[in-house]
């Protein structure tokens, strides 16, 4: 129909006509209202939530009490509903032990294990080992 009788047509009806696709040929429009479309495409675009990554950052020889504090920072994050990225740094030779790194991670993993599910296991990059947690499954329950 031509873009006239379209207007009457959207005037009649006590709408908007609006573009919808302007590069087709012929362009496509609509009959609508826009007013409420632009509200519900707000509405729909506030419910989306926006999860963020946490770091936690540790050393191999990094203290019982200040690996706790660390942890209980790491499950304040996964309470919020944010994904944790527990870092294990090694520094100089420290990178030799390993195993060492593994077991504080693992007792990490362990502690969290109620409120968290590891997505990545422990992987090296460079002097680095990484887990990376996520808000799961409530094992007290």
């Amino acid at each position: 129909m031509n873009i006239h009788q379209a207007r009457k047509h959207a005037v009649d009806k006590d709408l908007d006509l609006v573009e919808v696709a302007p590069n087709e040929r012929p362009p496509v429009c609509k009959i609508m209202d826009y007013g409420k479309y632009k509200y519900q495409q707000a509405k729909s675009t506030t419910k989306q939530k926006t999860v963020s990554l946490k770091e936690v950052k540790v050393r191999p020889q990094t203290d019982e009490h200040d690996l706790n504090f660390k942890m209980n920072n790491a499950r304040k994050f996964l309470g919020e509903g944010h994904r944790v990225k527990v870092t294990m740094f090694f520094r100089g030779r420290e990178i030799v032990y390993k195993s060492i790194g593994r077991k504080v991670l693992d007792k990490i993993i362990e502690e969290l294990a109620d409120i968290a599910t590891v997505i990545q296991q422990a992987k090296m990059e460079g002097n680095r080992m990484i887990i990376i947690l996520v808000p799961g499954t409530d094992k007290k329950k």
